[in-house]
């Protein structure tokens, strides 16, 4: 998984625009628990919320459900937005180090936006990290349910992701018999090789018309961080790019009326 260059991202962006209909999106974030046994005086450390211990995999994946960079290794027991801050692409999106290109519009003669990545509940607002309204303020606000339909089908990229590896490496539906150190290497390798399969073999894109919401956070608390002005005005502009004649789909008004974006 080399560091993409900057024409790396614009690739990447460009496929999540054409592929997923949302512009200057430079991935889909999520995280994924791989249960394992108890380790040796591991204590309450892995012990995550579902009451099994497990480490962390975080992930981010490109428009065709390969990983750009991953981080393995974490306590079952942080979430994923802690987990995301200390991790390398966290603090190096934080300190923009990541040769990420400049701001671009994302509607023809708009204002420059950052590249942005999706992700859930789970992960704070930032300038470049997206994450949906809160159920608290959607109430009958239809831009707001429209937006998190939106995002929540480009994130779903990173779900439909943990989902095939799982299914090509069945050890991942288990609770993997080693010590932590040793799962870390499994995780490593499944996810390169994981890579080197989609590259040789062509996807057909999951449907998405028909979405409808699998989150798998319903225990935890959203990690909400620090949301700044800035970081919701973005938020904001992609709103009302949804809402408009140019960046709309003609799905999302359908899947409002059938009450299947409340998410």
């Amino acid at each position: 998984m080399p560091k993409p260059t900057k024409e790396d991202w614009q690739n990447i962006s460009r496929e999540y625009k054409e592929i997923w209909n949302f512009p200057n999106c430079i991935g889909s974030l999520g995280g994924k628990h791989i249960n394992i046994q108890c380790p040796i005086n591991g204590g309450s450390a892995y012990f995550n919320y579902k009451g099994v211990n497990s480490i962390v995999l975080l992930g981010l994946v490109d428009a065709h459900y390969r990983f750009i960079t991953i981080d393995v290794g974490s306590y079952g027991r942080n979430s994923d937005g802690n987990v995301f801050a200390k991790s390398a692409l966290g603090k190096a999106l934080e300190n923009d180090t990541l040769d990420v290109p400049p701001d671009t519009p994302i509607e023809e003669n708009g204002d420059p936006m950052p590249y942005v990545i999706v992700a859930d509940e789970a992960f704070p607002l930032k300038p470049y990290l997206m994450r949906p309204y809160s159920r608290a303020t959607l109430g009958g606000n239809e831009g707001n349910k429209i937006f998190n339909y939106r995002l929540s089908r480009t994130r779903r990229v990173v779900e439909n992701a943990f989902g095939i590896l799982s299914n090509r490496w069945r050890v991942f539906r288990t609770n993997i018999q080693v010590q932590p150190k040793s799962v870390d290497n499994i995780v490593l390798a499944a996810c390169c090789l994981h890579n080197m399969l989609c590259q040789s073999h062509d996807f057909q894109l999951a449907e998405t018309n028909n979405y409808e919401s699998t989150e798998v956070l319903e225990n935890m608390e959203p990690l909400r961080g620090n949301s700044t002005q800035r970081s919701f005005e973005i938020r904001e502009k992609y709103k009302d790019l949804f809402l408009s004649s140019v960046g709309a789909v003609p799905w999302q008004y359908e899947m409002n009326r059938r009450g299947r974006i409340n998410i």
